[in-house]
């Protein structure tokens, strides 16, 4: 790894370094290994997703502006459970104790720093694509005749349903990107280190810049894993979750010297 380019970070400077696929391997590798360690607290983490993925089932079923409104809290909740997954696998890295009231309570007191912004800006990135979405789906299937969308899956399979899913799929392609550019580097930053959320965002899509190929793969890896561990009903996000977490941490400190 080599340095690309330099920030302003606090009164340190954050140095992007250039990564190749063998950091997102040792990454990967060093996820598990903090999983593996520390297994109590990677399953605790994932636990919030998992329960909340039932519970947005449950409370949403049928009802779309249910779902929308519980889903709402994903947001919110994901960037203090990645927190916590982060400060494992820093405590690992300083040979600090692991404790229970030591890993909450990192994770507490991030709610009067940064992290809360930056959950903020999920949570609006968020609504607009769901706007979007439903934007793309009124200009394709606006005029169709469809009563209930859950009893009118072939109306997908005409050339309009077919046209609206691969926009759909494009352009929600791209906005995952941009927001994982914003907030890969960023969240791991702001438990690290004293910086604003802005600064934070602004490095992390440098880092992204610099490395834009094996972001890619990096960001395609996560989409990959995560929609395979949600198949059987969310309980392979149990394990997915935690080493994809603790390898963020590890790839966040090969992308910042």
């Amino acid at each position: 790894m080599t340095s690309t380019d330099t920030l302003s970070g606090g009164t340190e400077k954050l140095v992007v370094q250039d990564l190749s696929l063998s950091d997102i391997t040792e990454s990967l590798r060093a996820g598990l290994r903090d999983f593996r360690r520390a297994p109590q607290f990677g399953l605790f983490f994932s636990a919030v997703y998992v329960v909340g993925g039932f519970l947005m089932l449950w409370v949403g079923a049928g009802h779309v502006t249910w779902t929308l409104a519980t889903s709402l809290g994903f947001p919110l909740i994901a960037p203090f459970a990645a927190a916590g997954l982060y400060e494992v696998s820093r405590r690992m890295e300083k040979d600090e104790p692991l404790k229970w009231g030591g890993v909450l309570g990192i994770v507490w007191n991030e709610r009067t720093r940064q992290l809360p912004w930056l959950g903020a800006i999920i949570v609006i990135y968020f609504l607009f694509w769901t706007f979007l979405a439903h934007m793309i789906f009124a200009l394709f299937m606006g005029l169709s005749t469809m009563t209930n969308v859950t009893d009118s899956f072939e109306v997908f399979l005409t050339p309009n349903g077919i046209a609206m899913i691969v926009v759909e799929l494009g352009v929600g392609a791209v906005l995952a990107f941009v927001l994982f550019s914003m907030t890969v580097v960023s969240l791991p930053l702001v438990l690290h280190r004293e910086v604003d959320f802005v600064t934070a965002m602004l490095t992390s899509m440098q880092a992204v810049r610099a490395n834009l190929f094996v972001m890619l793969v990096w960001a395609s890896i996560i989409a990959v894993l995560s929609l395979l561990a949600l198949l059987p009903w969310f309980l392979g996000l149990m394990v997915v979750l935690p080493v994809l977490g603790h390898a963020t941490w590890h790839l966040y400190r090969r992308a910042l010297a």
